[in-house]
């Protein structure tokens, strides 16, 4: 039987080898103890080697997941998600981190929205499940000469990130000029757009810089109704209340063992734990303090701690709480 999976390929230097390696020991050690897949951490389902023109890469083979929490957050319009919510997602991440701390004693150490995934996808159309698999060669081939085809495949990397970048330009001045325009009066406002940011959540969708300026078939891209915060998002829109809250622990990248860390430097700084910033031992208690930032996040929208540097001093060694910079 075939199923969609996801693939990570670790770069080929020494050093990304060998933490590979230690993440694979560690995915094991939770696809092993978790039998039921009852535990909230993703799954590893196979691992390999590819050798490629630069070297051999160690990929990991996973379960195909959905949306990341910050993506929620974002159709929330960062104003919150309900209550009821949140709770759900606790409860989810707790059993999650339960696993991880007290029965195999690891550390995941870079706990954030990003890292947990819910179980489905968010947008209907984007889910995996229901789509045909390519049964043929001839059918892989024809959707990679497809791919191929773009009027892009001859440039470089870097002159792929300038286009999308002008278009992205582009399109934010467009959609400014046309904000203006309503403004002055010379554009009649759509009256189907009755979306108001105090009234709910606005369930809209992130507009991936790839879909600006073109469709997969070449043809100018529909313009999204107004600007938000945190870039564009698109016209799509549905009911957020009735969407899957199952949801898995990822990316064991940076994950250690409770007797056996493997550097100091841990966490994303929005969440990182106090002892962490004085340079202090850490322990399952570092997890706890990234939840309880989540939490807070999902709940409201925004970052309970969001450090800035100074004049004297970097946004890094910022003490979260500040009664601990006093």
């Amino acid at each position: 039987m075939q199923n969609y999976v996801a693939l990570k390929i670790q770069k080929s230097a020494k050093h990304y080898t060998e933490a590979a390696m230690d993440e694979v020991i560690i995915l094991k050690k939770i696809a092993d103890g978790d039998p039921e897949d009852a535990k909230n951490v993703v799954k590893l389902l196979d691992k390999f080697k590819h050798t490629g023109p630069n070297g051999q890469h160690v990929c990991m083979v996973f379960e195909y997941l959905g949306d990341n929490l910050l993506t929620l957050i974002k159709c929330y319009n960062y104003k919150g998600l309900p209550i009821g919510m949140v709770k759900q997602i606790a409860y989810h991440v707790l059993v999650g981190l339960d696993y991880l701390h007290r029965q195999l004693s690891i550390i995941h150490t870079d706990l954030k929205p990003e890292n947990i995934l819910l179980c489905e996808s968010i947008d209907p159309e984007k889910s995996l499940s229901e789509a045909p698999l390519l049964a043929s060669t001839e059918e892989k081939q024809m959707v990679l000469s497809r791919n191929k085809g773009s009027n892009t495949s001859g440039l470089t990397r870097n002159q792929k990130k300038k286009l999308k970048r002008k278009a992205k330009r582009a399109l934010v001045s467009g959609v400014e000029n046309d904000k203006d325009q309503q403004e002055n009066g010379q554009v009649e406002p759509n009256d189907d757009d009755s979306d108001n940011d105090e009234a709910g959540p606005c369930k809209e969708f992130q507009l991936s810089v790839d879909q600006v300026g073109e469709t997969s078939e070449g043809q100018e891209a529909p313009y999204p109704d107004k600007a938000r915060r945190k870039g564009l998002r698109s016209w799509f829109k549905r009911d957020l209340s009735s969407i899957d809250l199952r949801c898995k622990i990822v990316d064991l990248g940076n994950a250690c063992w409770i007797h056996k860390h493997f550097t100091n430097d841990i966490q994303t700084r929005q969440y990182r734990c106090p002892e962490v910033l004085l340079g202090a031992k850490y322990s399952t208690s570092a997890d706890m303090w990234s939840f309880a930032c989540i939490v807070f996040e999902l709940a409201t929208g925004d970052f309970l701690f969001d450090p800035h540097s100074g004049d004297d001093f970097d946004r890094d060694e910022v003490c979260p709480p500040k009664i601990y910079c006093m």
